[in-house]
């Protein structure tokens, strides 16, 4: 190597302090399209304070200047000194990650019981991304006022404005860096969502947002729901009717609960329409977009319920065969989640991983739901026959792919174990790693529509075969049978009638080799298989690296079992069981070598069950088809070793896991 002469030394290492990772990398903390989601992570504390039972107001103003305030009747932020770090605390909130009043959940040491802020980061990423943040303070009777500039680089001093009386309460304006987002302006219709959504699960508290106009007076917007979340959930719907009466209830966990604390729970209210009514679920406030956990403890929930009222009163005809997404596929619902310590998909929090939310939804809705059905049977009826309509009309069509199908077909691969269901929608098929783990994979699988093909080695590298020879692989012809699909080039047909599997899910280990054999994989299906990738067929499944073993906590409690994907999540796991007061060494971590290490209890819960698992699908981001062609071609080109060693030295140091 002759011609790059990088410097690599003790001065190449740079340490980011502060709040310096967030301005560095804003994508990694929060959305980057607008400032909705820094605006959000103020508004949500303000909800806190009225979710804990200490506000009665929510005021939110956007000004013509381009930032916002919002104002809230709670406590108001600590400003006293923290006694361990010897600062204000509300100077800690606004410029230390990882830095809140939320982690430690024990009965009477939290100001939070339940709270949508828990990740530590919130309004520090505000601060972070703002020219410039404002906040008062009335607390025991006096008025404080502090000011952030510069993304939190320069401090002004805590004042004393003076008295305030009995007010209590918090007023934050925030002016969002336009530097760090795609359109610096606040997006009006998501803010007023927000704010509607909080007027809904917060009965009692009054919202309000003012739009400041210039030339024309205060435009004034205020929310309240009398009928709560079945007032809303009618709001979705429109001019709509429903199929059968909305069902509203709510159920928590009480003291003596075994499984989870006092507390935990949801509210729900759920309908049946003829046509598509947009759902939306939250958890502890914080609206999750991308659905979750939560969201399918409920469906179970439902599921479960419909299917013992249809075989109480023998309404399913035969031959049918009920499954969830018939009872469920028509249902729109609004869903309020309470968890003690929710884990959620990244710092934004739209979708919650939270394992245990399954069965604490689902166990709160069953049986209540099902007493509801038997008391309303006219009501259950028309739910039933709706399900079982939406039931034929898949089996029907799952009939017509068959037979379209059936003409032909090639010879089964013997190793691969098929599944059950001819619904190509719902049938899944796993590429697994190894026969090891393909063997608990076959115990951990759902065998109506979970189908395991495992992989015997290292699959050959595609990028540079000829397609007709592609074939004379024995894994790539076992893979290509299995589907269903010829091979095909990214400019050629493609007919995909013959798909056997709505889902093919890339599954190996979570370290080096588990990663070159998803390279492998992808390389195959995005060279040789193009439309699949863009139908939405190729996902990747993500296998936890680590095992955590906490121990119970006294009576309230009990032992919990949590999965750490990498190194990142471990740490950020051991922080939280710290703060929520669980010495280090009472811990137990176990690191997974491979998936054929797991029980198949542990693989179906982590990496299999759709209700709980991880995978992310596989897709070319939009305009980078031309990029994606060069990166593969450097990376898997067999010609390219020396360019892909120069890049390697170039990059090495910089490499993040981007699937």
């Amino acid at each position: 190597m002759t011609g790059n002469k990088q410097q690599y030394d003790e001065s190449s290492f740079r340490v980011l302090k502060g709040l310096e990772p967030v301005r560095e990398r804003p994508g990694m903390y929060t959305r980057t399209d607008s400032p909705a989601h820094i605006v959000q992570e103020v508004i949500d504390n303000a909800a806190d304070e009225a979710l804990a039972g200490f506000a009665k107001k929510i005021h939110v103003t956007l000004h013509l200047d381009g930032s916002i305030s919002v104002a809230d009747d709670g406590r108001g932020i600590p400003v006293g000194l923290h006694p361990e770090e010897g600062v204000p605390v509300v100077v800690l909130a606004y410029t230390r990650l990882h830095a809140g009043g939320k982690f430690n959940k024990r009965e009477g040491n939290s100001a939070y019981a339940f709270s949508g802020g828990l990740h530590g980061v919130g309004v520090s990423v505000t601060n972070a991304l703002s020219t410039r943040i404002e906040v008062e303070i009335r607390r025991e009777g006096k008025h404080y006022a502090i000011e952030f500039n510069d993304g939190g680089e320069r401090i002004g001093e805590l004042r004393t404005l003076g008295d305030c009386g009995r007010q209590s309460g918090t007023r934050v304006r925030v002016w969002p860096d336009p530097k760090y987002f795609d359109s610096p302006r606040i997006p009006i219709a998501e803010i007023e969502r927000l704010l509607r959504s909080k007027a809904v699960l917060l009965p009692g508290v009054a919202v309000q947002l003012d739009l400041e106009q210039a030339a024309a007076p205060l435009q004034t917007k205020r929310w309240s729901y009398p009928e709560g979340l079945a007032g809303y959930l009618k709001e979705l719907a429109g001019d709509l009717e429903a199929v059968a009466p909305i069902y509203t209830a709510e159920g928590y966990a009480g003291a003596d609960d075994a499984s989870f604390a006092k507390g935990e729970g949801a509210a729900w209210a759920i309908a049946w329409f003829e046509s598509a009514v947009p759902s939306e679920s939250y958890v502890n406030l914080i609206p999750t977009v991308a659905g979750g956990t939560h969201e399918s403890g409920l469906r179970a929930g439902v599921f479960e319920a419909v299917k013992a009222f249809i075989e109480h009163h023998a309404l399913l005809p035969r031959g049918v065969k009920l499954q969830q997404e018939d009872v469920c596929g028509r249902m729109s619902f609004v869903l309020s989640a309470r968890l003690l310590d929710p884990q959620f998909q990244g710092q934004v929090k739209e979708k919650l991983n939270s394992r245990e939310a399954v069965k604490l939804v689902s166990g709160q809705v069953r049986d209540p739901f099902e007493i509801w059905l038997n008391n309303h049977v006219e009501a259950g009826k028309a739910i039933a026959e709706l399900s079982i309509r939406q039931a034929q009309a898949r089996q029907k069509s799952a009939q017509k792919v068959e037979r379209k199908k059936s003409s032909g077909v090639a010879v089964l691969p013997g190793k691969l174990s098929d599944c059950e269901s001819e619904d190509i929608a719902e049938n899944e098929l796993f590429l697994v790693e190894g026969d090891s783990a393909g063997g608990s994979a076959k115990m951990a699988r759902n065998k109506e529509t979970q189908a395991i093909l495992p992989l015997r080695g290292k699959v050959q590298n595609a990028w540079e075969v000829d397609p007709d020879r592609l074939l004379a692989n024995a894994e790539i012809h076992d893979i290509a049978v299995a589907l269903g699909v010829d091979a095909h080039g990214a400019g050629g047909e493609a007919d995909l009638s013959g798909l056997r599997y709505g889902k093919v899910v890339i599954m190996s280990d979570a370290d080096v080799d588990g990663a070159h054999i998803q390279t492998l994989l992808l390389t195959l299906f995005f060279r040789h298989f193009p439309r699949l990738i863009e139908h939405g067929h190729i996902y990747v499944a993500q296998p936890p690296l680590y095992r955590v073993d906490v121990p119970a906590q006294g009576k309230k409690r009990p032992a919990r079992r949590l999965y750490a994907l990498d190194d990142g999540e471990l740490a950020a796991i051991r922080d939280r069981m710290e703060k929520e007061g669980f010495r280090p060494e009472s811990i137990e971590v176990g690191r997974f070598k491979g998936l054929g290490e797991m029980n198949p209890d542990q693989l179906r819960e982590t990496t299999m069950d759709p209700a709980t698992r991880r995978v992310l699908p596989v897709a070319v981001r939009a305009g980078s088809l031309d990029d994606t062609l060069r990166m593969f071609t450097l990376l898997m080109g067999k010609g390219e070793a020396s360019g892909r060693r120069a890049w390697m030295e170039e990059n090495g140091d910089s490499v993040e896991a981007d699937i």
